[in-house]
């Protein structure tokens, strides 16, 4: 079971979509602009980096990665994102 941080809803939306890898870093940073402030992320993949996106804020780094994957995850945690959201893959 996941816990919500306080300004998260009990139940969430899942969105699957696929685009040109070559549109990564653009969809990465219209997605940093479009997030509210507040505990709330989303990240995808290509086939070779992730992206970690939060308001006004992106991490990428190659997939499989554990330093770049920890960078973003300690900035979840700054945040005040729960722990058990933290776990994304890549």
């Amino acid at each position: 079971m996941t816990i919500a941080a306080d300004d998260q809803p009990r139940l969430w939306t899942l969105l699957d979509f696929t685009a040109d890898e070559s549109e990564a870093p653009q969809l990465a940073d219209q997605l940093a602009s479009c997030l509210l402030t507040g505990t709330w992320y989303t990240d995808f993949h290509t086939s070779t980096d992730t992206f970690v996106i939060f308001a006004n804020k992106v991490f990428r780094y190659p997939r499989g990665r554990a330093e770049g994957r920890q960078e973003a995850q300690d900035y979840g945690r700054s945040i005040g994102i729960p722990e058990q959201q933290l776990d994304w893959r890549g």
